[in-house]
């Protein structure tokens, strides 16, 4: 793992709000909204009923490493055109 990734996963792991801008593990999302894979730029939208207590999760993703993701707004239904711009705000890859 290089050190850079290394960074950015210590950061991650240190805040878990979900404020805009906030970076956390995918499995720690407890709040609805916009979010930006930190890995790929890919655009992740969770509706209220992904985090709903006792309702089963929309969305799982397992692999080796932690995904971690960073919200972009509450909103999880806001347009394309204005998500390009809040990842790009938060200096986020676009991959969408």
């Amino acid at each position: 793992m290089n050190t850079a990734k290394n960074a950015t996963q210590q950061s991650c792991q240190s805040s878990f709000t979900t404020q805009a801008g906030t970076c956390v593990p995918f499995e720690s999302i407890q709040e609805p909204g916009c979010y930006i894979c930190n890995w790929s730029g890919h655009l992740v939208r969770i509706p209220d009923d992904g985090v709903t207590p006792g309702r089963s999760p929309m969305v799982a993703i397992v692999g080796n490493e932690p995904l971690f993701v960073t919200k972009i707004c509450d909103n999880p239904f806001v347009t394309a055109t204005k998500a390009r711009l809040l990842a790009s705000n938060f200096d986020l890859p676009v991959n969408f």
